[in-house]
Formats: structure tokens, sequence, C-alpha cells
């Protein structure tokens, strides 16, 4: 039926949408690997435990890698999957149309910057 919204867009929109999420995507897709405590660092208003909610939801979802290097101190890292970096095109797509429509007329500073 044509002007339905299509499910997996509807998905995909929750999914990303959600609160924090397309900041963590972004960090991970401008940074490459990084610890928890990095991530956290660039987006400091971002709470620990939140922050861990949203890494476990991107984990099982398959968009996120947790990975475990060994040794002394134990050192985690997380990336984004293959399926993570394919947001890459929509994520700088809505970053310029942030820049060009959503910030008209304000200061809006940077996340961690």
């Amino acid at each position: 039926m044509p002007g339905r919204c299509c499910a997996h867009y509807h998905r995909a929109i929750e999914l990303i949408g959600k609160r924090w999420t397309g900041a963590i995507v972004y960090v991970l897709l401008e940074n490459g690997p990084m610890r928890f405590s990095e991530v956290a660092q660039a987006i400091p208003e971002l709470s620990d435990r939140l922050l861990s909610e949203r890494m476990k939801e991107l984990e099982r979802e398959g968009i996120v890698r947790r990975t475990v290097c060994e040794g002394t101190p134990v050192k985690v890292e997380y990336a984004l999957t293959e399926k993570g970096r394919a947001l890459q095109p929509a994520v700088q797509e809505l970053r310029r149309w942030a820049r060009a429509h959503a910030a008209a007329g304000r200061n809006v500073p940077e996340l961690g910057r």
C-alpha cells in the first residue's frame, strides 16, 4: 500500500534513534575502536549506566563488537562491525542535514569537543 511506513525503516529508526545511540555510533565511526572510558569521554553528557546499556543493545544487534584483549590490565575495546560501518553514509547525510537545518540560528556545541 503506497504511503505506509516501511517496517524495516521503522525498526532502524527506532534502534538508531534511541537516546544516545546515534552519538555512540558517530564517535565509533569517527574514531575506530575505543575503550569504554574513551567513548564516555567523547560523549560526556552520557552516563556510564546508559552507555553500558546502549553498548549491550548495539552488540546484540550486531552493530558493535566487544573485544577483550588479554593482558594486564585486561583491555576491552568496542568497534563497529561491518553492519555498523554500513551506517556511515546515513550518519554523514544526517550530520550534513543537521548542520544546515537543525541548528539554524542556535549555537550548538559539538558533543565531546
